[in-house]
C-alpha cells in the first residue's frame, strides 16, 4: 500500500473521489481507477447538517476496502460531529480521517481529535472551506499529517473551481514538514490541477473529471492531473 506521507515521494498524488463513481458498480470503478494510475481513493462523507446533503456511511468505506484491499483510503468527514464517526470509519478500513476546522471549538479541541485519530491507527487531516480565514487553521496544522483546502463549497460534486483558495495553499505550503501533504478538493481538472500544483499542492482529489468520463480516458486524465513532467 502506498504511504502518501513518505518524505521522498515528490510527485503529485491523484485521489479519485468515489462520490462521483457509479455506485451500482463501485468496486469495479475503484479497482479500475487504481489499475490505470490513481494513487489512492478519496471518500466523501456528508451528514446533512454540516453540509446540505447526505452521502455514504462506514459500510461503503468497508465495501471499498474489501474491493481494494491494498489501496489507501482517504476519508473526508464533512460532518458536524466528526468524533462520532472516527471509530466506525477506522474499523471499516480508513487510512486517513480528515475533519473541518469550522466545527472545532478551539485549537486544543482540534489537537485532541488529531491524537484520537492517530490512536485509531489513521493519519489525521484538517480541512478548511473556501469562505473561512486560513488563519483559523494555521496554528494547528503541525498536529496533522494532511491539510485539505476545499476549492468548492462542500456538499455536492461537479462544482466549479474557486481560484481564490490558492492563496490559502500558498500560505500553508511553507509551514509544512516534508512528510505532510497539502491536498485540494473541488473542481479539479487538468487545467486547475496545474494551478494547484504551482500553489504548492501535492495531493489532488478528482471526482467527475475521472469517474465522469469514459473508462478509456481515465488513464490519460489521471496522468494529466499530475501537471507537466517538470512536476513529476
Amino acid at each position: 500500500m502506498l504511504d502518501p506521507f513518505t518524505p521522498d515521494l515528490k510527485r503529485p498524488l491523484i485521489a479519485p473521489s468515489i462520490l462521483a463513481a457509479d455506485f451500482a458498480h463501485l468496486g469495479n470503478d475503484c479497482r479500475d481507477a487504481m489499475a490505470v494510475g490513481a494513487d489512492l481513493l478519496h471518500v466523501d462523507i456528508m451528514d446533512g447538517h454540516f453540509v446540505p446533503n447526505l452521502s455514504m456511511g462506514p459500510a461503503i468505506c468497508g465495501a471499498v476496502r474489501d474491493a481494494c484491499p491494498d489501496t489507501y483510503l482517504d476519508v473526508h468527514l464533512m460532518v458536524q460531529d466528526p468524533q462520532f464517526f472516527f471509530k466506525p470509519f477506522a474499523q471499516n478500513g480508513a487510512n486517513a480521517i480528515s475533519f473541518h476546522i469550522e466545527v472545532m471549538r478551539s485549537e486544543e479541541h482540534a489537537r485532541e481529535l488529531a491524537e484520537e485519530v492517530r490512536g485509531l491507527g489513521c493519519n489525521p487531516g484538517i480541512v478548511i472551506n473556501p469562505p473561512s480565514d486560513v488563519r483559523t487553521m494555521l496554528p494547528v496544522i503541525d498536529a496533522f499529517d494532511l491539510v485539505l483546502v476545499m476549492s468548492v463549497n462542500p456538499g455536492f460534486g461537479g462544482q466549479a473551481f474557486i481560484p481564490e483558495v490558492l492563496e490559502k495553499c500558498r500560505a500553508i505550503r511553507p509551514l509544512l514538514r516534508p512528510e505532510q501533504r497539502l491536498e485540494i478538493d473541488g473542481g479539479i481538472n487538468p487545467e486547475t490541477a496545474i494551478q494547484a500544483i504551482d500553489a504548492g499542492v501535492d495531493l489532488l482529489v478528482a471526482g467527475s473529471s475521472v469517474f465522469g468520463k469514459p473508462r478509456e480516458q481515465w488513464a490519460p486524465i489521471i496522468e494529466s492531473l499530475r501537471g507537466p513532467k517538470t512536476h513529476a
